[in-house]
């Protein structure tokens, strides 16, 4: 016997904190009747999401994929051109683990592990995101001692945390973050006077993108993804 909202994790829906907000919206059920946070169930049981039976996950799917600019982080949205399930066309239900904006390229963790996504998006884990980001302006020592401290964000009332940056070029810099605030990057370089010109996602804890094409996906295998799991805090 499980907890709901692991099962609901353990078939790939979503996360554990996504699935206890499915279930007090009345999203799921179990022999019929409406689930109640907390109810336990077991492979017996009929559960249903959004109306749909759904059953626990024999094998677990991770994907490392090249996220594209104009693709957006969701699975369902009327108003967006393309959705990263429409792009990438997998044919076993997946869900990614850390958004890019729409603007933004790179590397996204894609899988139907829910407890693998749960620990990847915890803030508190403070798993590294490394990015490349080119901006409008010349970087200077002083910039990069500001992003290195920490930069308070006036709209999110939130300091962001200590992380590393490192020059590159004239106006690129690399920059390795623990922590997931929504355009954090962006927020950043605008509170500082600068504006992002591109931003890329080259790395998510030790998983990189390295020679995949935009676009395209390759599955993760072998000791990558045991110590991707190890490094989760997982066993695989």
């Amino acid at each position: 016997m499980v907890r709901i909202n692991k099962y609901l994790a353990d078939c790939g829906i979503c996360s554990r904190r996504e699935a206890d907000k499915y279930i007090d919206s009345g999203k799921v059920k179990i022999n019929g009747q409406i689930a109640k946070s907390g109810m336990q169930v077991d492979d017996k049981d009929i559960v249903e999401f959004d109306g749909k039976q759904i059953r626990s996950l024999e094998s677990k799917v991770v994907l490392a994929y090249y996220k594209p600019i104009g693709v957006t982080c969701t699975e369902k949205d009327k108003h967006a051109k393309k959705t990263i399930v429409d792009a990438i066309k997998y044919p076993v239900r997946l869900t990614y683990a850390g958004r890019l904006d729409k603007d933004s390229e790179g590397l996204i963790i894609m899988t139907n592990d829910g407890e693998l996504i749960n620990n990847m998006m915890r803030g508190a884990n403070r798993h590294e995101k490394e990015y490349i980001v080119k901006v409008d302006r010349t970087i200077n020592p002083e910039f990069v001692e500001k992003m290195s401290k920490g930069v308070f964000l006036k709209d999110l009332s939130q300091t962001t945390r200590p992380c590393e940056v490192e020059i590159i070029g004239k106006n690129t810099f690399k920059i390795i973050l623990t922590q997931g605030l929504n355009r954090q990057i962006r927020r950043m370089c605008q509170t500082l006077g600068y504006n992002v010109k591109s931003l890329k996602r080259i790395r998510v804890v030790n998983i990189e993108l390295k020679n995949i094409r935009s676009g395209e996906y390759r599955e993760i295998k072998g000791e990558e993804l045991r110590n991707l799991y190890a490094k989760c805090g997982m066993n695989k």
